[in-house]
């Protein structure tokens, strides 16, 4: 599983361009929305953007699954298939599977095998079968990097001010309304986001893609053989 993290990695540097140029125009106007926010509440934006990643994950997936095939996607491929890409499951992706700590291993099995009721709960438990500590340790690396950049944006940023006496920088931020630091914070959080996301996307959907391996072997193995062949 972790060899299948990797591979994950490799299929996100290999389809980079499909990737990001199917997801920014989704994310940035999504970003906007989030930030238009801030006036209600500094904590909004980030909420925004922390509870609608299982959302913009579906369209990565989207992407990644058609990468799998050696299949391009542009945005326009997205924009036809929005339909069953944003809208299926979509409550129950937002609602009682949002807090799932192995969200993206199991999003494959949702989306993609399109399993509903009790045939998608019996799928669910037969893909974490003895996986629940893997997927679990991959979701808990990604959320520890993402946080570490989040920090390292921002502390980036006061090591850019002039001078050696960062404190005056720090004392304007918080003596100000505190629109302009949570404005910063949610744009740094955004721009991690924005980097991440993709790789844990691949990374749980290369665990499903192992573990679909070793559930149904022979059958999948010929079908990646024909698949790569033609």
């Amino acid at each position: 599983m972790a060899e299948a993290t990797d591979l994950g990695v490799r299929l996100v540097q290999t389809n980079a361009r499909s990737i990001w140029a199917s997801f920014v125009p989704l994310y940035l106007v999504v970003v906007l929305i989030a930030l238009s926010t801030v006036e209600l509440a500094g904590w909004l934006p980030g909420l925004i953007l922390f509870w609608l990643k299982p959302w913009l994950d579906r369209s990565l997936l989207y992407v990644l699954a058609r990468a799998v095939f050696g299949t391009p996607t542009r945005w326009s491929d997205l924009w036809r298939d929005r339909s069953s890409v944003w809208s299926q499951q979509l409550l129950a992706s937002l609602i009682p599977r949002r807090l799932s700590p192995w969200r993206s291993y199991t999003q494959p099995a949702a989306q993609l095998e399109g399993q509903r009721g009790s045939a998608a709960k019996v799928r669910r438990r037969q893909l974490l079968k003895d996986k629940q500590s893997q997927a679990l340790g991959m979701h808990l690396v990604f959320a520890n990097l993402e946080f570490v950049l989040v920090v390292g944006l921002i502390a980036l940023v006061s090591w850019l001010v002039p001078g050696d006496d960062h404190r005056p920088w720090f004392q304007a931020l918080s003596s100000s309304d505190g629109t302009l630091t949570s404005l910063l914070a949610s744009l740094a959080y955004a721009g991690v986001v924005l980097l991440l996301e993709p790789f844990y996307v691949a990374a749980g959907f290369a665990m499903y893609l192992n573990r679909r391996v070793e559930l149904e072997a022979w059958d999948i193995e010929q079908e990646f053989r024909l698949a790569f062949a033609a």
